[in-house]
């Protein structure tokens, strides 16, 4: 016979046999277990004579099926603890005192449903995120804020998208190096194109602010586990896309401790011309958007946007006392008006820290004998670009603001 795949996940179909009242053995629904049912999440409480009693959804069941049930019946400890936290975090905005009543108004009722559904809408967000990064370090989200869900429009990428009319050239050569560090093969890809080394053993970066990283590439007579090769590696840490409580949108925080002059991530987005830029610039500035990176190395031509098309840095906000620094990285492609924009840790990062860069970074300018630059980076409609922005408040905060992002 033959075999179609199933849009239906393992518990989609679990459920339509539950549903129907079916025994499937080859889904694990047999006669035992055919009444057994999943709380999906809890839509009320109430408190009769000091016991308990709970407003359960259960999975796969419509919400006209919802039960009251005594909390001896439910073993769902994780969506319990979850369900109180919630309560007591919403009592407390709400300036009531943290101990649960014994009666729920409807629209904390309501409030703490549509906390339960963002709760499995960011679940399944955080799942496809994971399932599309190719970069070792997970992703986690979450939102203790406000009852906003995942973003609508966005395409999570692992490396830049290339629009259309541009080519990225991929390079004809790669160094001979029996060991890149320690017996560089004619200065090895970094001397190739007269530049410098850029990471110590390990994996530091050395350079800098301004100075270009040319990494080994595709080419190259070198591994994998070549000291040359970090950024292409991608993201190692663990990193939480989470909710601002101060008005700044999302932002990203760090789940591991990150040393000064790491490698973080990279700024990815989809590959424009500077007169596409400049469309989209005016689109952008009506919603308060803020995502085009002008690839100013040498010439401004080309333009990342990150708006639909990213990775997590598009989360990543701004600081006027950043802890990430801008580096230009060449490696497979040569390409000097299409550099890889990464971003390292200009100090030591604490678990739980956020990760912030400065939308207007200025890097002091370094000496034409070790470079050959443009030493102002930047997102698009930073001093120095020829497209013009709105003002945007800066929300950072630190003691440095500037008060405006541009």
């Amino acid at each position: 016979g033959c075999s179609v795949c199933c849009k239906s996940s393992w518990n989609q179909l679990q459920d339509l046999c539950r549903l129907a009242k079916l025994s499937c053995p080859a889904l694990g629904i047999s006669k035992r277990n055919l009444y057994d049912f999943e709380v999906e999440y809890l839509c009320d409480y109430k408190k009769i004579r000091e016991q308990e009693y709970y407003l359960v959804k259960w999975r796969g069941y419509p919400d006209s099926e919802s039960t009251w049930e005594p909390r001896q019946n439910l073993k769902c400890v994780r969506i319990l603890k979850q369900f109180h936290k919630d309560l007591e975090r919403e009592l407390l905005r709400r300036h009531h005192r943290s101990k649960p009543p014994r009666h729920l108004d409807p629209s904390l009722a309501n409030y703490l449903v549509q906390k339960a559904k963002q709760r499995r809408a960011l679940r399944r967000w955080e799942q496809e995120l994971n399932a599309k990064r190719s970069h070792l370090g997970r992703i986690t989200v979450e939102n203790e804020v406000d009852l906003d869900g995942p973003p609508r429009a966005f395409v999570y990428i692992n490396e830049y998208r290339v629009g259309e009319g541009i080519t990225l050239n991929q390079v004809a050569v790669g160094c001979e190096c029996q060991d890149c560090l320690w017996a560089p093969a004619g200065g090895c890809c970094p001397g190739a194109s007269l530049h410098k080394f850029a990471y110590n053993d390990q994996g530091q970066v050395r350079l800098r602010a301004g100075l270009p990283i040319y990494e080994c590439n595709s080419r190259c007579r070198c591994g994998y586990d070549c000291p040359n090769r970090v950024v292409q590696k991608g993201i190692r840490y663990d990193l939480c896309i989470f909710r601002t409580d101060d008005g700044r949108g999302w932002g990203v925080r760090t789940l591991e401790k990150i040393r000064k002059n790491s490698f973080v991530m990279e700024y990815v987005g989809e590959i424009i011309t500077s007169e596409e830029a400049e469309r989209r610039g005016q689109i952008y500035d009506r919603q308060g958007a803020t995502y085009l990176f002008d690839l100013d190395y040498v010439e401004d031509v080309y333009t990342v946007d990150a708006a639909y098309y990213g990775n997590i840095s598009h989360f990543v906000n701004h600081s006027c006392d950043p802890n990430l620094q801008v580096y230009n990285v060449f490696i497979d492609n040569l390409d000097e008006r299409l550099p890889r924009i990464a971003f390292f840790a200009t100090r030591t990062i604490r678990a739980g820290e956020e990760l912030t860069f400065d939308y207007n970074m200025q890097v002091d300018p370094v000496d034409m004998e070790s470079t050959r630059m443009d030493s102002n980076f930047g997102l698009a409609g930073l001093p120095g670009s020829p497209k013009k922005r709105v003002r945007i408040e800066c929300k950072c905060g630190t003691e440095s603001c500037r008060k405006y992002l541009f």
